[in-house]
Parts: structure tokens; C-alpha cells; sequence
């Protein structure tokens, strides 16, 4: 299989994956790059997958499926008004054209965020960025942690394709919280120098994440000690809770 990524808008990344001629299409917040794409290399599209409604990641929908009607749409319902024909919740295993996607239910984000799994490729949405999670809009703290945990349980190869170039952002804020973390500053200039050069910084793997990804650390009690709580009786959801509202402020 190939991965293409395809920068849309500001800072978005619409996923294709390729499997002999056909493919899928992850997130498109815009239908021109990807017509463009498809046509340029005689790709055939068999099927859409959104993860959640924000415009960014549906808005070229209408156009795509105009241009190619047969398309699958699989979205959560709450796609239903931006183009989905399959509507999808979580937990289900989709099997078409060569592809087989295991489905997690990630609410946080908004409250039907979904996520797709067919290893070692993770379509992740605004869930989980490289170095970060989405912001909580629609969930709770403790719907976004769990969901950061169902992701973090995949294995350490699995490509972490999120929808956002978000990584020097996310990394200037770890690297805030933990100045003398040694994979932190690492990585952090590694990201620095690709995105000086323009390069992209995704897709990460979940095994980096696991080491740089403060948000998946809420367990490291160094973490919990630099935020204010007793490694002894802190609740992981609760350190998770104060680095995401650290986030919003930084």
C-alpha cells in the first residue's frame, strides 16, 4: 500500500492510501488537490472516510462524489449533513477493495470523533496530533483521555496520520513544560529543521509519541511532580486534564 499526504488549506493534510489502483480518501476539507492528484496518476477512489464534522475536514465531500458518484461515504452521524451515505459509531470492522478498517469510537474533540485502523496506518483525525491532542470542543477531559489511551494501545509501528501540521507548535509546549527531557529536546530540533525546510513532520509513529507526546505521559510521575501532584494518589485523567488546559493558555 502507499500513503500519499495531500496539504490542504492552512495547516491540514488530507490522507490518501493507494492499494492497486484504488483508494481511499481521509478528511478532505478540499476536493480540488485530490481530483488533481487521482487524475494526474489514474488513481481510482472507492471510499471517503471522515472522521468528524468540522468544515476543514469535509468540505470537499460534495464536490468529490459529484465528480465521482459511485464514492462510499463512512462518516459519525454527526457527517450525516456533510455528505455521508455509511454512517458509522464505533467498533465496527469495514472490509472493501483490498482494505479492512478497524473503527474506535475517540470522543474529545467533538463528541462522535471516530478514528480508523488497518495496521500500521492510524487515521486519527483531530484526536491525537505528533506531540499533541485536539482541543476538547464538544467532550469532556475525561472522554479525551480515554480516548488518547484507546489509541496509545495500538502497536508502536502504527503510522499516526493526523490531519494537522501541528508538531512545532505542540513540541515548543513540551519543551516549556520539560525543558531537560532528552527525547523531547531531540526530537523538538529534528521538527524544527524539517519545518524550516518546509518538510512535513507526519506521519509520526506511536512509538515516538509514547516518548515525546506529553499527553500520552500522564502516567510518568516526573510529569505529575512538575505539575503539582503527588505521584502517590494522582490521577492520570487529572494530570491529562491540566496539561490540555495548560495547552489552551500556551
Amino acid at each position: 500500500m502507499e500513503l500519499i499526504r495531500i496539504p490542504s488549506l492552512v495547516d491540514n493534510y488530507i490522507w490518501l492510501l493507494i492499494y492497486q489502483g484504488n483508494c481511499i480518501i481521509v478528511d478532505p476539507g478540499t476536493a480540488k488537490p485530490v481530483q488533481q492528484f487521482l487524475q494526474q496518476n489514474a488513481i481510482h477512489p472507492v471510499a471517503i472516510l471522515l472522521t468528524h464534522h468540522h468544515h476543514d475536514h469535509v468540505d470537499g465531500v460534495k464536490e468529490l462524489t459529484r465528480y465521482y458518484p459511485e464514492l462510499v461515504v463512512y462518516g459519525p452521524m454527526e457527517t450525516s449533513s456533510k455528505g455521508t451515505t455509511c454512517v458509522i459509531k464505533g467498533g465496527e470492522q469495514l472490509n472493501f477493495a483490498g482494505f479492512s478498517w478497524q473503527i474506535f469510537a475517540v470522543p474529545g474533540h467533538t463528541l462522535g470523533h471516530v478514528a480508523y485502523y488497518q495496521k500500521p496506518y492510524l487515521f486519527c483525525g483531530d484526536t491525537l496530533f505528533s506531540g499533541g491532542c485536539g482541543r476538547i470542543f464538544e467532550g469532556t477531559a475525561e472522554q479525551m483521555y480515554q480516548s488518547i489511551e484507546t489509541l496509545k494501545a495500538l502497536p508502536d509501528e502504527t503510522l499516526v496520520c493526523c490531519a494537522h501540521e501541528y508538531t512545532a507548535a505542540n513540541m515548543a509546549f513540551a519543551s516549556y513544560l520539560l525543558p531537560h527531557d532528552k527525547a523531547i529536546k531531540a526530537y523538538t530540533l529534528a521538527v524544527n529543521q524539517k519545518r524550516a525546510q518546509k518538510q512535513p513532520t507526519l506521519p509520526s509513529s506511536l512509538k515516538i509519541e509514547k516518548e515525546i507526546n506529553i499527553f500520552l505521559r500522564s502516567d510518568d510521575p516526573y510529569l505529575q511532580k512538575v505539575l503539582g501532584f503527588s505521584p502517590a494518589t494522582a490521577s492520570n485523567c487529572d494530570v491529562f486534564a491540566k496539561i490540555r488546559k495548560l495547552k489552551d493558555r500556551f
